[in-house]
């Protein structure tokens, strides 16, 4: 980020309540002398926005932001990322990566709106988030200074804040027995640090919220009826809740039976290991179910040709890339493929698993009359040996090649 000559007498910081954006606040105060507005944006974490605006300014903020912001999420960013399939090292369904650029775009709307200079957030100098915040602010307001107080400070560990916090009577939801770094929205729940430093250590107890243990699910399943149009998820056993209500039933009917947990290790943009326990249930069965009705609705070369692109597609979202040009021009694509993935897929949710039970799709692809096992009217089957001595031409070749070798030793 460029260097900026006038005094940044403004900050406005993307704030959480949580340790580290609240002593994060006190800092800018004291290490700028500047005013600081605080911005939270509601993405669905629930309980953890109570009295957030209150702690806010008692913190010292001039001013908190407290905007819900559930609907666009869900609508333009976790959807459009479904459409596409994305899931990052073929496991992990991006929760938090994808709700870093809506957070950092309206935080530069709000900075702009308000004279502000600089922006700050908490993303530490070891973690991905630092690059997915400030490549927004690139994209879309890059006059804007980002103060990163983790790569500034001398406060070295959470222990160190924790102890900082203490001195300056900040109030914080967490304490030295249990230090998860935790991040939650509609899609999903993460959980770093503590005994999740060693990845031999089993995750503790502390770390289920939103997902049951398998073993503790229930004994019977759960039989749903989940409605897509062009690759959206639409509705559930026949009704149409809006994305919002429905995502967040199927994050209660999935975290009953135990669906969505996650434990790995990750490879992060800046070229470390990390580990992290996620737990996404309602994201997990949309994406199962989705998966599953594109084989109904895609042709061969038309998902493969787009499964060769996902990889690319959730890099670009992990790494921070979400207002570039290349994302954009992928899900110009990406939502070529799902014109016709329109149907209805029935699952049975049980004890972690989800399980395609049926599809059915006004655009499906499936021909029973090829398909069958019984004598049909539409397949010669003599003509499967012409392909299959045109696909062996080459594999005919080799072997002549490979047996002159042998021949001439």
């Amino acid at each position: 980020m460029h260097k900026i000559d006038q005094k940044i007498d403004t900050v406005v910081l993307a704030y959480s309540g949580g340790l580290d954006t609240s002593v994060i606040l006190k800092w800018l105060k004291k290490q700028y002398g500047c005013e600081v507005i605080t911005f939270t944006a509601d993405l669905g974490q629930e309980e953890e926005l109570e009295g957030l605006e209150e702690k806010s300014l008692s913190t010292g903020a001039s001013k908190a932001y407290i905007e819900d912001l559930q609907e666009e999420f869900v609508r333009d960013y976790v959807w459009p990322m479904f459409r596409a399939a994305a899931i990052y090292e073929g496991r992990y369904l991006l929760g938090t990566s994808i709700a870093r650029p809506l957070i950092a775009r309206r935080m530069a709307e709000i900075a702009l709106q308000e004279g502000a200079r600089a922006v700050a957030h908490g993303a530490t100098g070891k973690g991905n988030d630092q690059v997915r915040f400030e490549l927004t602010i690139m994209a879309l307001a890059p006059s804007l200074k980002v103060i990163a107080p983790w790569r500034e400070w001398e406060l070295g560990s959470r222990t160190e804040l924790l102890q900082f916090a203490r001195e300056n009577n900040i109030p914080v939801p967490v304490s030295q027995d249990k230090l998860y770094s935790c991040d939650r929205n509609i899609l999903h729940l993460s959980f770093e640090g503590s005994e999740l430093e060693d990845p031999w250590s089993e995750p503790g107890p502390g770390s289920y919220h939103l997902a049951a243990a398998p073993e503790d699910a229930p004994d019977q399943p759960d039989i749903i009826v989940l409605g897509f149009e062009k690759g959206n998820p639409v509705s559930i056993d026949g009704r149409r809740p809006g994305a919002v209500k429905l995502l967040k039933e199927l994050n209660r009917l999935g975290g009953r039976h135990g669906i969505g947990r996650l434990d790995m290790v990750e490879n992060r943009f800046i070229g470390m290991k990390s580990r992290g326990v996620y737990e996404t249930p309602g994201g997990t069965i949309i994406y199962a179910a989705h998966r599953d009705l594109e084989g109904l609705c895609l042709d061969r070369e038309s998902l493969y040709a787009r499964n060769e692109l996902v990889p690319k597609y959730s890099g670009l979202v992990y790494n921070g890339f979400w207002f570039s040009p290349e994302r954009e021009a992928l899900q110009t694509l990406m939502d070529k493929f799902q014109e016709k993935v329109t149907g209805e897929v029935r699952l049975k949710l049980y004890k972690g698993g989800v399980y395609p039970l049926g599809r059915r799709s006004p655009y499906s692809l499936y021909n029973p009359e090829l398909a069958t096992f019984e004598q049909d009217q539409v397949f010669d089957q003599q003509d499967a040996a012409g392909f299959i001595r045109l696909q062996g031409l080459r594999l005919i070749s080799v072997n002549r090649v490979e047996k002159s070798k042998k021949d001439i030793k």
